[in-house]
């Protein structure tokens, strides 16, 4: 039998070409956490937590870190079968509360692990593909409406299918100028979207949605707070742009709710939330089950970050049909097509082909990545240390 004798991870700091900008946040660089399992045989799997959140998710990279070195380690992954992937996703979930970030750290790993041990792309352990390539939306930083505007011109010229703006650059009404100018930017028939990621109160939420009504937007994402699923279930009957839910809808129990009050007419995914592979197959087939369309999102991360859902999102059937944003490696490097990101600037040496709008998954075994190991050194989380647990 095959086994894991060893855990590694790694702290990283990854600078942006761009901020982003949401309300009160202000993102420079990411913080994430590479992990490697590797086997008595020699092979290794490895994973890219992506951006670690104190409000999005509540995890950093010191409890990502510490949970699977203190218990997710010792207590699950030495001495077991790689392979066994859903055996160990049902022990994380018995032995560990929350932290789907971590989970989802690991279950990406152990995946890169199956698929090099069985001669495989990742996307054959997950169904076979579906599609060649994923249709991607473009996320826009909040900012100027002029300027968000003409970024999201130069998206739809590249090929672009969807265009998601931010909130929070200056007062509500820049907001609500925002979406005007974007929308007579890119045209009445562009799938045009906004994220408000939870900031809105109720009040604020249905003054701001009766404004931008008229510039037809096809969804609103998380207006409020993601424990509000009765305020959503209220907003969705009050106005007319069709409501998202993405923090709102985490473990399956959160999506029954959804489904319940009718809280929503669309998810959101990220396979973070979700706690990796294994948990977003399920969490796709409610989706599915209810015929709530899903469009995936990202934690901003970067080439091995973004691997688990380009192969997700080109072989799970009901996913396909919605588009993907997860563009983390294109918002690190400040650019619409990967084409333009120099060697060796990533933690992915084959960063996915991103082209013309659409994501590629990589075709070498596993996630088919080759990691970057001289950019781990130079881009070490300063002042804070990896470890390494044997068995």
């Amino acid at each position: 039998m095959t086994k894991i004798v060893k855990v590694e991870c790694t702290p990283v700091s990854t600078p942006l070409k761009k901020p982003v900008i949401m309300p009160n946040t202000r993102i420079t660089s990411i913080d994430s956490v590479v992990l490697k399992l590797t086997c008595d045989d020699g092979t290794v799997g490895f994973s890219d937590s992506g951006d670690t959140s104190s409000w999005y998710r509540g995890e950093l990279q010191e409890s990502i870190m510490g949970m699977i070195q203190q218990v997710i380690a010792p207590r699950i992954l030495l001495g077991e079968d790689p392979r066994c992937i859903e055996k160990i996703v049902a022990k994380m979930d018995l032995l560990v509360r929350d932290n789907n970030q971590a989970k989802a750290t690991v279950d990406f790993a152990l995946h890169d692990l199956k698929g090099k041990l069985l001669g495989v792309p990742v996307y054959e352990l997950l169904g076979g593909r579906t599609i060649e390539a994923a249709r991607q939306g473009w996320v826009l930083s909040a900012g100027k409406p002029e300027d968000v505007a003409a970024e999201a011109k130069r998206a739809k010229d590249i090929g672009f299918a969807l265009f998601k703006m931010k909130i929070g650059y200056g007062t509500i009404q820049d907001d609500i100028d925002m979406v005007h100018a974007v929308r007579e930017t890119v045209g009445p028939d562009a799938y045009l979207t906004i994220d408000a990621n939870g900031f809105w109160s109720y009040e604020k939420a249905l003054h701001i949605i009766r404004k931008i009504d008229s510039a037809g937007l096809d969804l609103i994402e998380q207006p409020l707070a993601h424990w509000d699923i009765e305020g959503m279930a209220r907003l969705r009957a009050a106005v007319k742009t069709p409501i998202y839910a993405d923090e709102s809808a985490q473990e399956l129990h959160n999506l029954k709710e959804i489904i319940d009050r009718r809280a929503a007419d669309g998810l959101f995914i990220k396979l973070q939330k979700a706690g990796g592979l294994v948990k977003s197959q399920r969490w796709l087939t409610m989706a599915r089950l209810a015929g709530l369309p899903v469009h995936c999102g990202c934690m901003i991360g970067s080439g091995l970050e973004h691997s688990p859902s380009a192969h997700l999102w080109t072989a799970n059937e009901w996913a396909t049909q919605g588009l993907n944003e997860s563009i983390g490696p294109l918002m690190i490097h400040g650019t619409m097509e990967s084409k333009n990101i120099a060697p060796g600037t990533d933690i992915a040496l084959n960063i996915p082909r991103f082209e013309a709008g659409l994501c590629y998954p990589n075709e070498g075994l596993g996630f088919g990545i080759d990691l970057n190991e001289a950019f781990l050194v130079s881009n070490k989380t300063t002042g804070k240390n990896g470890f390494v647990v044997e068995l």
